[in-house]
């Protein structure tokens, strides 16, 4: 596992970090707050051996351009300056992949931009706010865990952590989104790692509250994989069968050894559903 290739690419919306690894087709990687580096992502890695693999730092993580507006860090500009990236680099279409907050940004990429995807993998996410009406959320304050969840996302904003301190946290609020949370040394083996983007993970929870673009999945024309844990807490079930009620040419894979991490606890099913879902459409053409 070699580092991935940074760039700082200048676009028509600024300059954006990008980091790229893999041969074959372009894709796109993202998450709404996660702040990558050259040790690249668990999630992105999953794609390197079909694709090239173009990992993106949005505005304010890492060195890519700051929001010189508040509304800069909502998810419609994160898929604006995506469509920047897109064009600077030549691509005339590419797939795309999210997990979490980064399937969110697949919805609404999907919804706006179907033209410029070959291909759109929703991995753990909703296309509504997820926490108020499912109590199996993490986030819905009726949760057992829910406090200490909240406590965990407030320490990481914290500027003073010492960085094992930091380090700690993460592994135990990874821990909570994990089926079998003793595993987590053997799923996180590699050394990856990333930071979170404390302005845009404020932005994200103040625009989460209005979330809910339900009506529009029917405009969704690229072929669409959903994933899920079949335990997920943090975006439980519920939401992605939602999503494939709606969204034409999707289909849903439901991960029966899962929560938040199919990626990584059932790594080789992952693949092979990716692999399948490639083959069945004929999504490798570049």
């Amino acid at each position: 596992m070699g580092d991935w290739e940074r760039n700082l690419l200048d676009t028509s919306r600024g300059a954006f970090e990008i980091f790229i690894k893999g041969k074959g087709a372009p894709m796109c990687v993202t998450h709404l707050y996660s702040v990558f580096n050259q040790t690249g992502d668990y999630f992105a890695e999953a794609f390197t051996s079909t694709h090239q693999v173009f990992l993106v730092n949005l505005r304010e993580t890492g060195y890519s351009e700051k929001a010189k507006e508040p509304y800069q860090l909502s998810m419609l500009e994160a898929i604006f300056d995506l469509e920047a990236i897109r064009k600077e680099l030549g691509i005339v279409k590419w797939g795309f992949a999210g997990h979490s907050t980064g399937g969110m940004l697949g919805v609404i990429y999907g919804i706006y931009y179907s033209e410029s995807l070959n291909f759109n993998v929703i991995v753990g996410a909703a296309a509504r706010e997820y926490m108020t009406f499912s109590k199996d959320c993490i986030y819905n304050s009726e949760h057992p865990k829910f406090d200490r969840m909240q406590e965990l996302n407030e320490a990481l904003k914290r500027k003073d952590l010492l960085l094992k301190e930091k380090n700690e946290l993460k592994i135990e609020r990874t821990k909570m989104s994990l089926l079998a949370p003793e595993k987590y040394d053997e799923l996180f083996s590699l050394n990856i790692h990333k930071g979170l983007s404390a302005i845009r993970m404020n932005f994200f929870s103040r625009e989460l509250q209005v979330y809910d673009v339900t009506r529009k999945l029917e405009l969704i024309s690229t072929p669409s994989l959903i994933i899920c844990g079949r335990y997920d807490v943090q975006c439980p079930l519920m939401y992605s069968v939602e999503m494939v009620e709606s969204i034409p040419n999707s289909k849903l894979v439901i991960f029966e050894q899962s929560s938040h991490y199919p990626f990584l606890e059932e790594k080789e099913k992952f693949i092979n559903v990716f692999d399948s879902f490639i083959k069945d459409d004929q999504l490798l053409v570049k």
